[in-house]
């Protein structure tokens, strides 16, 4: 063999051995992240319900994974944020943020605890985009974002321009419910509860597409109405 050609060959196997290498770390800590992240949507959910008790053993539950998490990885970070100078601190502010929200749901300030939790979806959020780094729930976020934006609006009692309005952003929302649906996580392929509960979440974009196409000013409310449900019970199994 050519010298040319024996040194590509080397450079080849030692970059997929790089890789087999590195796969690990990299998929065991967003493994544990994502379970973590479970725990957290559920505490997310039980806020929202006002649930104390519930609150508490979800948090409980979200402080014990973090703790565990933040052990294994917090001085010997996986590869796939080995550089950034931020990990450790990412780490810390979930911590700081879990015990803030467990301080005041002890208090039974649950709508206050619900608010402060959602300051760990955006540091994580900003921990993987740092990173070059994309799971589903960044595509989950990506149409959270944009439906809460939708819910906010009145589009001017639905008349003429508003529902042009609402069918710029109703397919915005299809954009993402398509990016979600071609990309589902590992633990929701060939599951039923995560097809059933996709096939709500696409039930309630395609009506508000419909809507918007309309002139039934009710039925766009209405549409627009129904879009948190099915996607907080995606959010909340899987997001």
């Amino acid at each position: 063999m050519k010298r040319a050609s024996l040194f590509a060959a080397t450079l080849m196997a030692s970059s997929i051995l790089s890789t087999m290498a590195w796969s690990g770390p990299f998929n065991d800590f967003e493994t544990q992240a994502r379970s973590a992240y479970a725990g957290y949507r559920a505490a997310l959910f039980q806020t929202n319900k006002n649930d104390k008790a519930a609150t508490e053993e979800a948090l409980n539950g979200l402080s014990s994974k973090w703790s565990a998490l933040t052990a294994q990885w917090g001085k010997s970070p996986p590869p796939q944020y080995v550089d950034d100078a931020k990990f450790g601190g990412t780490l810390d502010s979930v911590a700081k943020i879990i015990d803030t929200a467990k301080a005041e749901t002890a208090k039974n300030e649950l709508a206050k605890a619900h608010e402060t939790l959602e300051k760990i979806r955006d540091e994580l959020a900003a921990l993987r985009e740092r990173n070059g780094v994309i799971v589903f729930s960044d595509r989950m976020n990506a149409y959270h974002t944009k439906m809460e934006e939708v819910l906010a609006k009145n589009y001017t009692g639905f008349d003429a321009a508003g529902l042009a309005a609402l069918r710029e952003d109703a397919a915005v929302l299809a954009y993402l419910y398509a990016d979600i649906a071609a990309r589902p996580p590992a633990d929701g392929v060939g599951k039923e509860d995560f097809k059933q509960a996709l096939g709500a979440f696409k039930n309630s974009v395609d009506a508000l597409v419909a809507a918007s196409r309309g002139s039934d000013a009710a039925a766009a409310k209405k549409s627009v109405d129904s879009l948190k449900g099915p996607y907080s019970m995606l959010f909340l199994k899987f997001g």
